[in-house]
């Protein structure tokens, strides 16, 4: 991935001397910052080296979500559910999937109003090599450490659990 330009200072301490003359929490602040930064900064790439699979990160989570499945094929609601996006985002990831040959939809057996997705598998070959590059690329995370990395998930972990995210 071709590397936008560094500033040549660090945006949130800036933010930070500035916020701090008006408001308070500055440190919640300063965190939040580098949170959502740092999310669009790994987010932006992944769909980088996703794009010559033709994916995004949302569709290629939707794909491993299914391949975990034990049947290969969720509900779309429970697949909204368990990525965390509205039913109007699942629908519109499953259609691009669906128009790409990767899933397919189908009525649910056991009930009329819902909908089954199921990965092809042209949809599991693709997982494959897709995961074979973001693991290459250290799914984006390049220069941390795995202490680092345990750390990173184990201060994000009270925040998602808080949340109600599991």
């Amino acid at each position: 991935m071709a590397r936008k330009r560094a500033l040549p200072f660090d945006p949130i301490d800036e933010a930070s001397r500035q916020w701090g003359r008006r408001w308070g929490a500055v440190e919640q602040m300063r965190a939040v910052t580098s949170l959502m930064r740092a999310q669009q900064i790994v987010i932006n790439e992944l769909d980088e080296i996703l794009r010559k699979h033709g994916l995004t990160f949302a569709r290629f989570e939707a794909l491993v979500l299914l391949t975990f499945s034990r049947r290969g094929s969720l509900p779309l609601g429970k697949m909204g559910e368990r990525l965390q996006v509205h039913p109007t985002s699942v629908t519109s990831i499953v259609r691009r999937l669906e128009a790409a040959g990767l899933v397919t939809r189908t009525p649910h057996p056991d009930d009329g109003r819902a909908v089954l997705c199921e990965i092809t598998p042209e949809g599991r070959d693709l997982v494959e090599r897709a995961t074979a590059d973001l693991v290459a690329a250290d799914f984006a995370l390049r220069g941390l450490t795995d202490e680092q990395l345990k750390m990173l998930w184990s201060v994000l972990e009270p925040l998602r659990h808080n949340a109600g995210d599991f």
